[in-house]
C-alpha cells in the first residue's frame, strides 16, 4: 500500500516538482496551497511536507494545531529560513524534520523515506506494551501522555520516541548518535546537544529529583541508560 503525502506549498512550480518526484518514487501525493486547506485535509494522509511561509495560516501554526488535535502525522518543514532559531522553532512546534530551500530533490526523498521508516519503527517497536511504568511514573506511548511525580504530562512525539528507545534498550547504554539516527534520522542536525536537552526534559517530567536521576542515567563519554527500578549511579548523572 502506497504512503499518501500532502505537499503544502504555495509556490506552484516547486509544489508540482515535489509531487512529480514523490510519485516517481512510489508515493501518492497531492497539493494544498494554504494553511487552512492543510488543516482541512491532513487527516487522510500518512505524511505532510509543510512550507513555513503560507497564506492564510503559517506552517508553524498549522503544525501546532495538528499536534494539539492529537495527530502525530509526520511533518517535514520546507522553508527558505535556515537559522538555528527557525529550525528549533519548527522542531518545538512538533515537526519531525526541517529542510531549507533550495534543496536537492534527492535529499528530500531520502528525508521522507527516513521519517516514514522511523514512524514504522515507533509503531512496531520492541516493547510489547503500549504503557511503561517505572518508579512513580508512567507513560502511554499511544496517547503521548505521562504521569510523573509532579502530575500529568502532555508529551511531544520526539520526547515519547526518545523514552521508548531508551526503554527498549533497558539496562544498556544508548549512544547519542544512536538516538539521533533512531529519533531524528540523521546526524547533521539536530546536534548531540539537542539530545542532552531532551534528556533534561524527560528528567524534569519523571525523575523525583531531576538533579539526581535514578531512572535516566548519563554514562559519561558513552550515552544514556534507562532503568525501570531506581538506581543511583556513581560519577554519572
Amino acid at each position: 500500500m502506497k504512503h499518501r503525502i500532502l505537499v503544502v506549498e504555495d509556490e506552484a512550480n516547486m509544489a508540482d516538482g515535489i509531487v512529480v518526484n514523490l510519485r516517481l518514487d512510489g508515493y501518492e501525493a497531492d497539493i494544498a496551497t494554504d494553511g487552512p486547506t492543510a488543516l482541512e485535509r491532513y487527516g487522510t494522509y500518512d505524511m505532510m511536507l509543510l512550507d513555513v511561509m503560507l497564506p492564510g495560516l503559517d506552517g508553524l501554526s498549522v503544525c501546532s494545531q495538528i499536534r494539539t488535535s492529537g495527530s502525530q502525522i509526520p511533518i517535514l518543514f520546507l522553508t527558505s529560513r535556515d537559522r538555528d532559531s527557525d529550525r528549533i522553532a519548527g522542531l518545538e512546534a512538533g515537526g519531525d524534520d526541517y529542510l531549507a530551500k533550495p534543496f536537492n530533490l534527492k535529499e528530500l526523498l531520502l528525508r521522507v523515506k527516513a521519517i516514514l521508516r522511523r514512524q514504522q519503527w515507533y509503531q512496531a517497536g520492541k516493547l510489547a506494551e503500549s504503557q511503561l511504568e517505572f518508579g512513580e511514573s508512567s507513560v502511554d506511548f499511544k496517547k503521548y501522555t505521562g504521569q510523573g511525580p509532579r502530575g500529568p504530562i502532555e508529551m511531544t512525539q520526539k520526547e515519547v520516541m526518545l523514552l521508548r528507545l531508551l526503554a527498549e534498550h533497558e539496562g544498556h547504554v544508548v549512544t547519542r548518535d544512536q538516538i539521533l539516527d533512531s529519533v531524528w534520522g540523521y546526524t547533521v542536525y539536530p546536534t548531540t546537544r539537542t539530545v542532552d536537552n531532551f534528556i533534561l526534559r524527560l528528567r524534569r517530567y519523571f525523575e523525583p529529583d531531576p538533579r539526581n536521576p535514578v531512572h535516566i542515567h548519563t554514562i559519561r563519554g558513552a550515552g544514556y541508560k534507562f532503568t525501570r527500578e531506581p538506581v543511583t549511579t556513581n560519577g554519572n548523572s
